[in-house]
């Protein structure tokens, strides 16, 4: 795991400055690669590469980057994990017409030999892992990027002052000189909507995220550059048309399994310490129950709980890792400790980025890095087999709803509405109260309000979106963008039902869910939050051909019964007794709302004031001041709007 940068300068850029520049936004990355650095320069094509490294495989000099390959044609850098580099490895020595020999162990070098063999695209669909490349090819003068199939690593890249930059954040882009690329307006609406920002945007005009799954070819003459569409070398959509697995579902099991099984020994390929994050839920106690089949030595656990009963999941994690025999540590998170977090998390981010689990993810993989280089996790299972509740209820509640005229759904809306806000919040406490033992419910204010806009929604498709959207109208917020409805733009981008027959609504959910939710969100978080403390992260269940073989998977197999993820939860209870695993899915979140209400008020008094937010000429500060009024007072929990705002003007605060 490491981190890269470079340019292609404009002519205004003095050559006797690039490798000052280059220093300077490798160096901005040094988290993503404390162990070594590394540059290369071409003075004729005038492209400079940048990269930090963490030493994962190969712990020698020979894994160092940039590397350049055997035939000399190209110079790579490379951040990730190839983890079927040594079966190519073979595969490379039987096609290869002479001796090959191999300067070390790395998967970088492994790639590089592929692609000296096969050519870049045929290896980008050979290989099996997580990775961003920018490769240079000397012979065609061409430099090509790349991201993995499901967007595990970042690569960002653009334009700054006519120069071409890119890098795994955007912390080194800015480094460049003169940065001064505006905030993308447009961006920000879309971070209203979702909380996050989707690719290909990114919070500044001209700098684009790579879409997962995608490659990119610059096409260099002297001191110009030609950038060329994206173009996807692989897709999950492939397997809709493929739903159905011949055979018993005790047969499919067993090859589930199995695959799985595969997927996690090829995934511990390490020189250096390894673990597992464990919730104790489904996802990540299944890892780790593997892991520790195939381990001879007692598994590291990491887990983080809460002062919160409503959140707190550490106490079924230690029961889960006490049954499984790891060595197992946890962390309560108190207030104060988050207080410590949030300060920094614009910068660990980069853009404004407000999934409020970022805080015990980041003090998780701070936790875990004391111990091990390199820790697994569950995440990707809910979007592959079935796991958010969302996926429970919302067909069978659209099939009812949409029965009805949308006049008679608009008047029950209106109703709903009507209610205070406030009487959810006793609701929840009454619920809680009988249901203490079971986990409970959280946020129920929250889930109405957005149950109740969407019975409003024409489609499926628009129940969707209404039920991912985290504000009705960016334009309540946003001064100055174009009058874009965000509704109009999700549905003219996701089109994929109408040239689908056998995508139902809930495989749909499922993949707009792995397309944008997952990379742009869950991932994202999981490795901003893992690098900065230059921790590698690694995801079982988004291996490619394991994802495949579960897109095919029958509906019944993932949701049955009201339970999600039927089949994993079957392989599971193998490994641990029901008893610790059969209980309500709380998630990783945390009670951002009473803290806001308490230690975390005066700082968000802050950066909520009138008087700043108009001093920015960015967002309406009269529509935040009326919800954070609101918060406070108890009458509405607006907690989830409100981290939005607060992680923007954080991000504004320290991005001046």
């Amino acid at each position: 795991m490491c981190g890269f940068s470079g340019f292609i300068p404009h002519q205004s850029i003095k050559s006797s400055h690039y490798q000052e520049i280059i220093s300077s936004m490798t160096d901005a990355i040094y988290h993503r690669g404390p162990d070594t650095n590394g540059y290369w320069g071409n003075d004729e094509a005038k492209i400079m590469l940048g990269f930090r490294r963490l030493a994962i495989q190969d712990l020698s000099s020979s894994g160092n980057q940039p590397m350049t390959s055997h035939s000399n044609r190209f110079v790579m850098v490379f951040n990730g994990e190839i983890y079927n580099h040594f079966d190519l490895r073979q595969e490379i020595e039987q096609n290869s017409r002479s001796n090959f020999n191999w300067i070390g162990t790395s998967d970088t070098e492994t790639l590089l030999a592929s692609i000296d063999l096969w050519g870049f695209e045929a290896s980008l669909k050979k290989i099996h892992g997580m990775f961003a490349i920018a490769l240079y090819d000397k012979k065609d003068s061409i430099l090509y990027f790349a991201r993995d199939r499901f967007g595990e690593k970042p690569l960002y890249y653009g334009t700054v002052n006519k120069s071409f930059v890119f890098a795994s954040e955007l912390k080194a882009i800015k480094k460049f000189p003169d940065f001064n690329n505006p905030i993308s307006r447009d961006a920000l609406k879309e971070y209203f909507q979702y909380n996050y920002i989707p690719c290909p945007l990114s919070i500044y005009e001209n700098i684009y995220k790579l879409n997962p799954g995608h490659f990119l070819k610059i096409s260099i003459n002297n001191s110009s550059f030609n950038i060329n569409k994206p173009e996807p070398y692989w897709s999950i959509q492939d397997s809709i048309s493929c739903k159905n697995h011949k055979g018993s579902e005790r047969d499919i099991l067993s090859q589930l399994e199995q695959s799985l099984e595969s997927v996690v020994k090829r995934q511990l390929i390490s020189d250096v310490p390894l673990g597992a994050f464990l919730s104790g839920g489904i996802d990540s106690s299944l890892i780790v129950s593997i892991m520790q089949k195939v381990s001879s030595n007692p598994i590291k656990t990491f887990t983080v709980g809460f002062e919160n009963d409503l959140f707190n999941e550490s106490t079924q994690a230690a029961l889960v890792a006490q049954h499984l025999g790891t060595d197992h540590t946890e962390i309560i998170l108190e207030a104060n400790k988050a207080l410590e977090v949030i300060p920094n998390l614009s910068h660990i981010y980069d853009e404004p980025f407000a999934d409020s689990s970022q805080i015990p993810t980041f003090l998780i993989s701070k936790i875990a890095k004391e111990h091990v280089t390199v820790a697994l996790s569950g995440d990707g299972g809910d979007e592959i087999f079935g796991g958010y509740n969302r996926y429970l209820w919302a067909p069978s509640l659209w099939n009812k709803i949409s029965m009805l005229p949308l006049s008679s759904r608009a008047l029950l809306f209106r109703i709903i509405n009507l209610v205070p806000r406030s009487s959810f919040n006793n609701i929840q406490k009454i619920i809680n109260a009988y249901l203490s033992k079971a986990g409970g419910v959280d946020s129920l204010e929250t889930k109405v309000a957005k149950l109740s806009r969407a019975l409003l929604s024409k489609s499926d498709t628009e129940f969707y979106f209404n039920l991912v959207s985290h504000c009705s109208d960016p334009n309540l917020y946003v001064k100055g963008s174009r009058n874009i409805n965000n509704l109009e733009r999700f549905l003219s981008m996701h089109k994929t039902r109408a040239n689908n027959s056998a995508l139902n609504f809930l495989s749909y959910m499922m993949l707009e869910d792995t397309l944008s939710y997952l990379p742009d969100d869950i991932l994202c978080k999981v490795d901003r939050a893992s690098m900065a403390n230059s921790l590698e992260t690694r995801v079982p269940f988004l291996d490619h051909k394991l994802a495949e073989y579960a897109w095919r998977l029958p509906d019944s197999m993932k949701v049955r019964n009201g339970e999600g993820k039927w089949a994993l939860r079957q392989i599971l209870y193998k490994y641990v007794p029901r008893s610790l695993i059969d209980r309500p899915k709380k998630g990783f979140g945390v009670p951002i709302g009473d803290w806001l209400r308490g230690p975390l008020r005066d700082w968000a008094d802050d950066l909520l004031s009138k008087s700043k937010i108009d001093s920015q000429e960015l967002l309406y500060s009269k529509p935040i001041a009326d919800i954070w009024k609101q918060h406070l007072s108890n009458k509405n929990d607006c907690s989830d709007q409100l981290w939005g705002i607060l992680m923007f003007q954080l991000w504004m605060e320290n991005n001046k």
